[in-house]
């Protein structure tokens, strides 16, 4: 039998709870953006939570156990699968708006990982237009949510942080090591916003020695 030429990469968990002490009655929209190389096999790329107010306890976090289950196969790791979160609830006027943006990349070792986003949201570039902005009910919000797993442009984007989203991934992969990748399998029990990267970064030399693994 003629050797695989492709990889899978099969992403389950959920996303778990948010913390965003100054606001209630919020939900999530998720999706995954990926490179060209990439294709969806089975499971879902976007989707929606359910509307939960926060704990009544001085935690103040809010639960969606949202699942997640997506399989993805590819021919090499560049554009490797990025999971943007988007967290909505209503202001005062009970206009909907977004109450923050936050992006993670899908961890790049098998096993159980906990992810903490930190979340932001787009700031008005005066103190006229965010006044604006209040008075209409139109805050800032980009228009492809997609533009925050993108380096491209950030540098002149005002934003302001805003909150956490904690998510938690069961990765499997297979038959990368046929096309000369090797990774360590890793659990972690909580990985906190940019330690992820650092945590996630238990790959063998040999993979890096025999392909270029890059990951925008």
């Amino acid at each position: 039998m003629a050797s695989s030429s492709v990889f899978l990469l099969m992403v389950g968990g959920q996303i778990e709870t948010g913390e965003f002490p100054e606001f209630d009655d919020i939900y999530c929209k998720y999706c995954f953006t990926y490179g060209q190389d990439w294709l969806i096999t089975s499971g879902l790329e976007e989707g929606l939570t359910q509307v939960t107010k926060k704990s009544k306890d001085e935690r103040q976090i809010f639960t969606w156990n949202f699942p997640l289950d997506i399989t993805f196969k590819s021919t090499n790791p560049f554009g490797w699968p990025q999971c943007i979160v988007q967290a909505y609830g209503l202001d005062a006027f009970g206009t909907e708006v977004v109450r923050g943006y936050g992006v993670c990349h899908v961890p790049i070792t098998p096993g159980r990982h906990k992810i903490q986003i930190p979340m932001f949201v787009p700031e008005s570039s005066s103190q006229l237009q965010k006044f604006t902005a209040w008075i209409l009910g139109r805050r800032p919000e980009f228009i492809d949510p997609r533009v925050v797993a993108s380096g491209e442009g950030r540098e002149v984007t005002r934003v302001r942080s805003q909150g956490f989203v904690t998510i938690s991934f069961n990765v499997v992969m297979k038959d990368m090591k046929k096309l000369g990748y090797d990774v360590i399998p890793f659990r972690s029990d909580f990985i906190h916003g940019p330690r992820e990267c650092r945590n996630e970064r238990h790959i063998n030399r040999n993979m890096m020695k025999n392909r270029s693994f890059m990951m925008f």
